[in-house]
């Protein structure tokens, strides 16, 4: 599990084509490698990846093609800038909301405008993604843990504030950008429940009825 709170930025140092699949190394100064262990798993732009080897500087991971396929990890390029966060250990601080680093969908910059001291960003889903997101409600973006503003049919807003585009990737987003979408999780059971059609648990009429829908 992760927080959204991103820990470090790093970039990918080099990319390998393994029997179809994808390996990464990524590099960055800013975090305590020789404290983490193989195994471990860290989040690459919102993606649950395992460390599978660790430098004095970074780390090596496997990306299935599973995962490029599916993530808009299937973009980077060596060079390419990579929000990063250790999954989180048990008594640290939740400062943004609980991440999975699974990936609901890929979105799309639309817009990219000033708002005051913030950048303001229209953010496109794919068809039938609004339903998981909520006005005032959490968005996790490239591993970025946001609160939402407004959300159309296929779009949804939200304001970085100066320090988060400063320490993430988000400050070099532009019209046209590809990123990482994870839902928040709540969203995700509350249709499962709600699927399950039995009335004597949660249900809609439950939700409205306790002031949730």
């Amino acid at each position: 599990m992760f927080t959204g709170i991103i820990k470090a930025v790093g970039k990918v140092a080099k990319m390998e084509q393994q029997g179809g699949d994808l390996r990464l190394t990524i590099t960055s100064a800013d975090l305590p490698w020789k404290e983490f262990a193989v195994g471990e798993s860290i989040s690459i732009n919102g993606v649950c990846l395992t460390a599978v080897e660790f430098l004095s500087n970074g780390f090596v991971a496997d990306v299935s093609a599973e995962t490029t396929k599916v993530t808009a990890l299937a973009n980077l390029a060596e060079g390419s800038k990579l929000n990063l966060e250790p999954s989180v250990a048990l008594g640290e601080r939740l400062g943004g909301h609980l991440v999975s680093g699974h990936v609901d969908c890929v979105g799309k910059i639309k817009t990219r405008e000033t708002d005051a001291r913030s950048v303001r960003l229209v953010v496109g889903i794919p068809a039938g993604y609004n339903r998981y997101i909520a006005r005032k409600g959490a968005i996790c973006i490239d591993g970025v843990s946001l609160t939402v503003n407004e959300v159309s049919d296929n779009t949804f807003s939200v304001n970085i504030i100066p320090h988060t585009a400063d320490v993430t990737i988000i400050g070099d987003y532009r019209t046209g950008t590809e990123v990482n979408i994870e839902v928040d999780l709540l969203a995700r059971y509350v249709e499962r429940l709600l699927a399950d059609g039995d009335d004597s648990a949660i249900s809609e009429k439950y939700l409205r009825a306790h002031g949730y829908a």
